[in-house]
């Protein structure tokens, strides 16, 4: 199932950017796809990317094959390796990661436990990868709202 934010609504038709969704399962395979690397791909391989499952680990080795693959054949040069997280902080219901909690605030939300709990995985991925410092943050306050948290 595709699953495009809304807040991602201004590039999922060229896919010029690359979709949290990818972002979450580069997370998951542990490679970092460089924004570059992403536009030396055909819009076909793009969606490829966006499509292909990437939860059992029959999948996520398949997924990171691929894109090793992929990125070698685009651009010559081997794929970026990320260290993969045993238990990543989107996959805790029960804790809300401080830095995140930090950013709530900052902005003038609030986050309640219950509310963490009933995103998903990946809304609560979104979440995080939005409230680091040094992202292009101006999507966090619509992501909060799209995910009815404000």
């Amino acid at each position: 199932m595709l699953n495009y934010f809304q807040f991602e609504a201004d590039f999922v038709n060229s896919l010029r950017c690359i979709p949290m969704q990818v972002r979450y399962k580069l997370d998951t395979c542990g490679i970092k796809l460089k924004l570059s690397e992403w536009h030396q791909m055909s819009l076909i391989e793009r969606e490829n990317l966006v499509k292909l499952p990437c939860n059992q680990k029959t999948e996520i080795d398949a997924y990171r094959e691929y894109l090793q693959q992929l990125i070698l054949q685009r651009t010559g040069t081997s794929a970026t390796n990320l260290s993969v997280e045993p238990n990543p902080v989107w996959m805790d219901s029960h804790n809300i990661p401080t830095s995140l909690q930090e950013k709530v605030k900052e902005s003038g939300f609030t986050l309640t436990l219950p509310q963490w709990a009933n995103l998903t995985p990946l809304e609560r991925f979104v979440l995080i990868k939005l409230s680091r410092p040094g992202h292009e943050n101006h999507n966090f306050p619509k992501a909060m709202d799209e995910f009815d948290l404000i």
